[in-house]
């Protein structure tokens, strides 16, 4: 009896053998057959060949389910006889195989090899199980997975794995290289640094997206029509796939394919960093030996964060390289560029593009979309734009955008695009911004009762912030709350996240009394790599680097950790953060308020009038660092809430119970004397505005769920709240359908 080689399948063919013998268990058999194997690929979503298999679903248009069931049929039904040939399991049992499923394995064999791959995979298998003969293939065939179409697909992937490299200036020859913009000084500078004679290799550094790889495409076409340097060839890249399946082969193939030319690595941190950070540590010594080589001019891209962790600490790269600055395109630039790309964007797509929108997409996207940085938030965002005209006029489709089916695109679908983007409405888009801000005041005043002098000095600020008179780096605006509790510091915040973005859940809130502790930090940014924490993120900078336009609320800033203080002070200095995965989260697009019940006191106490905010003020700078406190805009002084402004408040908050009301169909109102009954429970006057929820919570909300579920009121139906005998009553007004007696509120 033979015994299958452990040699011969890969590691996951492995595997599905050892489940196929499970398989087989459960089914009752006494031997693995084609059916059993298929059956287990099929259960396997992760293996290659059940990838195939949902490619052919999607394009044969079946359901996987349906093969699956058919193939279990088949697999409970079919014996096959047995081959005397064992698979050994990783328990140690023998397991006979059919013939056929001999068949199949050494016919999986045979098409692994005639692709020059090392190992049998599972996609090898599949490949077998549809050749005519086998038990399978009729199976297969009815689905439409054919012999041919099998060989295609399989073909296709060795194709790809296979390439190792490509030449820039040899696709460029070809016709196959994309439009891309000069961006002269930068070429030139990267020109004069590969004429060197010695030490010609370059460092491309600069955010993700500024258009590093373009650059070097630019070199490609230029040595392709021969206007770059005389002694330099070609631009190799080496091909992603090579470089996970074999990197220090893929790199030593990419040497020799360069000679006489550059070798261009995107990325060239991953090959740094030791062991423990280099995702291919295997291939790092080829590429040091080759920076001691003039042979080949070796191109690497990189950020400033990954130099300076990875890159800056091998003398032998940074002694025999030099480093190229690529800051992000200017507006203009960014125009230019997707001049330069908007006839492939409008073949790709089949519309027209107006030149309009290419001005709209570079001043919105870097507006809109920091840290992304010009030009690649501007090309996304044109890229978004155009699927949405595409979907438009396609009537066949359930959800589309609400545009006009012109196949047009112009300034308006760039806005609605950057909206979708960015969650920020289009009607904050498109309105006129000097006229909004102009009203700021007025609008804030519909939410906030009284405080005038915290709504104009907010006002003050952002406005100065959004004319352009102010660092564009730095957060919109960054102020300092102070107040005793209950009177409008929140209530402020949720209303500038409402005017500014649209809607409070753009506002961001975090509790500084739980970040009391030194290792609070690593909560706020995240733990760096290795530490406890490391793979949860920052509770802050995940969130703003989620939704870069937002306000952000420090509660109670006195009660944090001086740590944290810093890393306040930095977002307010430079506005940005670093989080412990070295990635940079911009707070340019963001509201810093910070909250502090310091000098509450003295602000408390009407009676002291200048003097208590002095004591107050007093408090704050004997508290805080004068560094911190010069980075704010404005320290924001909130007063007391008079009886008149308590009312007032009341009565916006009775507004909202009334279209929750409305929302069930119901008209709520509430007397004058109902009102003054429920201003007459708040039993701590000194906490402001706060305990208003709490009461209406208890004495409309609750009771009115409770009147809706006993008397099933009937839409339309007016319910009153008014005070009989001393306690508060709902009752549905008369000549309404519901003729039910009043029923007491709480």
């Amino acid at each position: 009896m033979g015994t299958l080689s452990p040699k011969i399948p890969s590691e996951e063919l492995d595997r599905a053998l050892n489940s196929a013998a499970d398989l087989m268990r459960t089914l009752g058999k006494e031997i693995i057959t084609p059916e059993i194997l298929l059956l287990t690929l099929v259960r396997w979503p992760e293996s290659a060949a059940a990838r195939i298999l949902v490619r052919f679903a999607e394009t044969r248009g079946f359901k996987p389910a349906d093969l699956e069931r058919a193939v279990e049929a088949q697999a409970r039904t079919r014996s096959g006889r047995d081959a005397d040939f064992y698979f050994n399991t990783a328990a140690g049992q023998r397991v006979p195989l059919s013939d056929e499923m001999v068949i199949v394995l050494d016919e999986a064999r045979a098409i692994a090899q005639a692709m020059d791959e090392v190992w049998v995979g599972t996609e090898h298998v599949l490949g077998a199980m549809s050749q005519s003969g086998v038990s399978t293939a009729g199976l297969l065939h009815s689905f439409g997975i054919t012999q041919q179409a099998m060989t295609d697909v399989l073909s296709d992937q060795a194709l790809a794995r296979h390439a190792t490299t490509h030449d820039h200036v040899a696709l460029a020859r070809q016709g196959q290289a994309r439009p891309v913009y000069y961006r002269e000084d930068l070429l030139r500078d990267l020109i004069s640094l590969l004429t060197l004679t010695t030490d010609r290799h370059v460092i491309l550094i600069g955010p993700a997206g500024v258009g590093k790889r373009t650059l070097v495409y630019s070199l490609a076409l230029l040595i392709a029509e021969g206007k770059g340097p005389a002694d330099l060839k070609s631009v190799v890249e080496i091909a992603e796939p090579a470089l996970l399946d074999n990197a220090p082969a893929a790199v030593r193939a990419g040497l020799r394919q360069a000679r006489g030319g550059v070798l261009f690595i995107p990325d060239i941190h991953r090959f740094f960093g030791g062991p423990i950070y280099a995702d291919f540590p295997q291939a790092t010594k080829a590429l040091q030996k080759a920076f001691l080589d003039n042979r080949v001019a070796i191109v690497g891209t990189t950020t400033e964060t990954d130099y300076e962790s990875r890159l800056s600490g091998d003398a032998t790269l940074t002694g025999h390289s030099h480093i190229l600055r690529v800051p992000p395109a200017s507006q203009d630039e960014t125009v230019a560029i997707l001049e330069t790309i908007k006839g492939q964007l409008e073949a790709d797509y089949h519309l027209s593009i107006t030149a309009e929108s290419l001005r709209s997409a570079a001043a919105l996207a870097q507006r809109y979309l920091p840290p992304t940085p010009l030009p690649q938030a501007a090309v996304h965002l044109m890229h978004r734009a155009c699927a949405l005209v595409r979907m438009a006029s396609q009537s066949q489709l359930a959800f589309r955008p609400d545009l006009a089916a012109d196949a047009r695109l112009d300034a308006e679908d760039v806005t609605l695009a950057i909206s979708l983007m960015t969650g920020v409405p289009v009607s904050k888009l498109g309105s006129d911004e000097r006229t909004r801000y102009a009203q700021m005041v007025e609008h804030l005043h519909r939410r906030i009762i009284g405080q005038e002098e915290a709504v104009l000095a907010v006002s003050r600020a952002v406005k100065t912030a959004r004319v352009g008179l102010k660092d564009p780096q730095r957060p919109i605006g960054s102020f300092l709350f102070l107040g005793p509790t209950g009177v409008g510091k929140t209530e402020l915040a949720k209303a500038l996240a409402d005017f500014l973005f649209g809607s409070e859940e753009a506002l961001i809130t975090l509790d500084m009394s739980e970040y009391q502790q030194e290792d609070s930090v690593n909560r706020l940014i995240g733990a760096p790599p290795g530490y406890v924490g490391y793979e949860s993120g920052g509770q802050l900078t995940d969130r703003v680097r989620q939704s870069p336009y937002s306000v952000v609320l420090f509660d109670e800033a006195e009660k944090a950790h001086p740590r944290v203080l810093d890393v306040l002070l930095q977002v307010m200095e430079e506005g940005r953060l670093t989080d412990g995965r070295g990635r940079t989260v911009s707070f340019s697009e963001t509201i810093v308020i910070l909250t502090s019940n310091l000098g509450a006191q003295y602000l408390a106490d009407q009676s002291l009038g200048e003097v208590g905010r002095q004591r107050a003020l007093a408090e704050v700078k004997a508290h805080f660092r004068p560094e911190f406190l010069n980075r704010l805009d404005e320290i924001v002084l909130f007063h007391p809430l008079s009886p008149e402004q308590l009312r007032a408040i009341l009565g916006l908050m009775l507004r909202r119970e009334e279209g929750l009301a409305a929302g069930r169909g119901l008209r709520l109102q509430v007397s004058e004397e109902a009102q003054t009954w429920l201003l007459a429970q708040n039993d701590h006057p000194e906490w402001g505005a706060r305990p208003l929820r709490r009461i209406l919570q208890r004495h409309v909300r609750e009771p009115l769920a409770d009147y809706i579920l006993k008397t099933d009121p009937p839409p339309g139906t007016v319910v009153r709240l008014e005070v009989v005998n001393g306690a508060l009553t709902f009752t549905a007004l008369p000549g309404k359908e519901t003729h039910e007696p009043p029923q007491a509120a709480g």
